[in-house]
């Protein structure tokens, strides 16, 4: 008999990741809060879908007099915007409370990606594993390296042709003494 297969969610507290990630924080003091936000959503659609997560980033609208929204960004990634009032910790928070009892019977994995030491014992509290926001931006990073150095690797390996190999000005000079010229 087949086991079922294991879904694993990560939910990201998105402005606490921002934050302490590094790179996304330098986008945002240079180019404002939407661009990291757009930073941040493209980094981990790429992270969701090398590593089969299913991920939800969620961004506070406390402040915003608006309602509840979700952006499907892939069959991988959502982005959830809080309705006016809500904290992203009280949306994580809900989604935990609400997932606990199906992560539990399917040996499901739940994870929360945040550096709020509140939050973190409330997710932990209902059964939710915790990441700090530091580890997800460095494993992001990880991932996207492995992932590009594949791609080269891919490429080199992919050329048909010894000349191929040379610089280009090894490439020119052969060129030349195969049309006959000095």
């Amino acid at each position: 008999m087949s086991r079922p297969l294991r879904q694993t969610i990560l939910l990201v507290d998105g402005y606490n990741v921002i934050g302490l990630w590094p790179r996304i924080r330098e986008i945002r003091n240079l180019h404002g809060l939407e661009t990291a936000r757009r930073d941040l959503i493209e980094a981990l659609v790429n992270y969701s879908a090398s590593q089969d997560l299913n991920t939800q980033i969620v961004f506070d609208s406390q402040y915003q007099y608006t309602p509840t929204t979700k952006e499907i960004i892939t069959d991988k990634l959502s982005v959830h915007y809080t309705e006016f009032g809500q904290t992203a910790d009280t949306y994580i928070e809900k989604a935990c409370a609400n997932l606990r009892q199906e992560i539990h019977l399917s040996k499901s994995r739940l994870i929360v990606a945040t550096s709020d030491r509140d939050e973190r014992l409330t997710v932990v509290g209902y059964g939710a594993e915790w990441m700090s926001s530091q580890q997800l931006a460095h494993d992001v990073e990880s991932v996207a390296s492995r992932v590009r150095s594949k791609c080269q690797r891919g490429k080199r390996t992919s050329r048909r042709f010894l000349a191929s190999y040379l610089d280009p000005e090894s490439q020119k000079r052969l060129a030349e003494l195969r049309m006959g010229k000095k």
